[in-house]
């Protein structure tokens, strides 16, 4: 039990940070991007249907060239500088067709880059997720077919030295405030 009373949160879990700046000396190898996407392949989904795909590009590599000319201004001020940028897309229809692949495609997604992200951790990365780039550019770049959705990107890396995370505060709604019904309803 932790001070307040509340269970550990494991180590992994409590020190996750989603930096805004990575270091440009740190370069993800191909070792640790294959492991991440195991990570990612190992999360439960609906089924066992693994609605999921990822496009990676490494820093450097022509992917990732090609990648960086889609990100909004204000990713594109950090996100080129991460080892890796890798786009989050989920299979949402059957080809051709309107019928869904699987209604908790979306959902498994979550799963599935939550278990990237916990990988990163255990790597001694950081992941920051985002949605600052332009889906239509992506979609066309890399001729997406219409079945599946791009729905974010994962930057990962070494946050810079200067840390570069997020808000230094914290701050979560307490686990009660996360029960339902919610309190004062």
């Amino acid at each position: 039990m932790a001070n307040d009373g509340v269970p550990a949160l494991h180590p992994l879990l409590r020190g996750r940070s989603s930096p805004t700046g990575f270091d440009r000396r740190h370069a993800v190898t191909p070792e640790e991007m294959t492991s991440l996407i195991e990570a990612a392949r190992w999360a439960p989904s609906a089924g066992n249907s693994q609605p999921w795909s990822f496009l990676v590009a490494l820093r450097g590599d022509t992917t990732h060239e090609r990648l960086v000319r889609h990100l909004a201004r204000s990713s594109a001020r950090w996100a080129p500088d991460a080892g890796a940028l890798v786009v989050n897309l989920a299979h949402r229809y059957v080809a051709g067709t309107d019928w869904e692949y699987s209604e908790f495609a979306l959902y498994d997604l979550g799963q599935a880059v939550a278990h990237l992200t916990v990988q990163a951790a255990a790597l001694d990365l950081q992941v920051r997720q985002f949605r600052a780039f332009s889906l239509e550019g992506v979609v066309e770049e890399f001729g997406i077919p219409d079945h599946w959705q791009v729905t974010s990107m994962t930057a990962i890396g070494r946050a810079t030295a200067s840390g570069g995370t997020e808000a230094p505060a914290r701050e979560r709604r307490s686990v009660t405030d996360l029960l339902w019904p919610p309190s004062g309803e």
